[in-house]
């Protein structure tokens, strides 16, 4: 049998700098500081910076932080709040969770994220907010967002769980907003090993009530100033991603090469469609992913052949059972709907091995080569 390709090799990543990552989970036990403490503060100040960012409110997860911060934005019952129909459930679960209805944008047809003119359209006198997702690794369109969103009066919150340094036009995603939402969950760019997430702003008040929320609504142990959740970072992760957070820059290199190392060796092939950067980004490569009307199949035949792929994301949002309730059609979001059943992610992490890449693609040659059009 053929050596495994894994979608993501921890392992790897754990080795590479195993040392630094024992003493500092070695100095969160001798500290005892399990619960924020001084590794917490520590990264909050440290993430703040690299993000470009006044203030960085660090929480338990990244879907955590998208609710926290619309909570502090103040969202209410029967307001609404624009999201892709493309992503993760956490950014419009959390909508509904604060308490507003979901309304969904399709995506642009070729770079997966919000369609700015879908956002125009579907604006109404109960929109407070737009949530753009930065999927994959790439920038959403934020020049036109933030100019909508200007225009209307509306919030901005960033979600950036998919692309930490990514950039639009130079400027750095989380930047552009009201607030940002990360995730550290252990695949991320940046990674914990476990759940972590956090939020960051350039509005100290928005980060006051935030940090508030988190902490069962007050920021002084005993005192209550409001009613909130429990959603901290603990103390090990903390210490695990301040190790990590100088390494970030590095591995995003390395994405960025095996990316255009796949783009190199898979153009070309006859009924493949190789990623599209969008003019004035700058790609981190979260995730690599082709579209083929072959999906299934090239899926089928690579695991088959040993090497793991994924599907991200298999149905769009508004087609969910959870959403039903909208009362969606196919036809409502075409973008999305056919590039649910086209979407494949190839194995891409930083450690990954040249000789891996060329395997993939490899593999890849022979599958279009070798088999027929059903």
């Amino acid at each position: 049998m053929k050596k495994e390709i894994p979608f993501n090799d921890l392992y790897a990543h754990y080795q590479s700098m195993k040392q630094e990552i024992n003493g500092a989970i070695q100095d969160v036990l001798e500290k005892t500081s399990f619960v924020r403490g001084p590794h917490v503060e520590e990264f909050e100040v440290n993430y703040a910076e690299l993000m470009q960012s006044e203030h960085c409110v660090s929480c338990a997860n990244g879907t955590d932080s998208l609710y926290i911060a619309m909570k502090a934005l103040g969202v209410q019952e029967g307001q609404e709040v624009l999201a892709p129909a493309h992503s993760w459930i956490s950014t419009t679960e959390t909508i509904t969770q604060a308490g507003a209805k979901v309304v969904f944008c399709d995506t642009e047809a070729d770079v997966f994220t919000i369609d700015p003119a879908e956002i125009r359209a579907k604006i109404t006198d109960k929109t407070v907010g737009i949530i753009p997702v930065h999927l994959y690794g790439q920038a959403a369109n934020m020049t036109e967002i933030m100019e909508i969103a200007k225009e209307h009066s509306l919030w901005v919150l960033e979600d950036c769980a998919q692309a930490h340094l990514a950039t639009h036009k130079g400027q750095q995603v989380g930047t552009f907003g009201d607030v940002a939402s990360f995730s550290f969950y252990p695949g991320k760019n940046l990674g914990a090993m476990g759940d972590a997430g956090a939020a960051t702003t350039n509005i100290k008040k928005l980060a006051d009530q935030m940090a508030k929320f988190a902490r069962h609504g007050g920021l002084v142990k005993g005192i209550h100033e409001i009613e909130g959740i429990n959603s901290r970072l603990d103390g090990l992760q903390a210490a695990i991603l301040n190790v990590k957070l100088k390494y970030l820059a590095g591995w995003t290199q390395e994405r960025q090469r095996i990316a255009a190392r796949y783009t190199e060796l898979l153009s070309g092939i006859d009924g493949l469609e190789c990623p599209t950067i969008a003019e004035g980004n700058e790609h981190v490569w979260h995730l690599y992913v082709v579209r083929t009307d072959r999906r299934d199949e090239l899926a089928a035949y690579l695991k088959e052949q040993n090497v793991q792929t994924s599907i991200n994301y298999p149905i769009a949002l508004p087609f969910l059972q959870a959403y039903e309730r909208l009362g969606h059609k196919h036809e409502d979001f075409p973008n999305a709907y056919r590039n649910q059943s086209q979407i494949l992610s190839l194995p891409i992490y930083p450690e990954m091995p040249d000789e891996f890449v060329v395997r993939v693609c490899d593999e890849i040659c022979n599958f279009y080569a070798t088999t027929k059009t059903k």
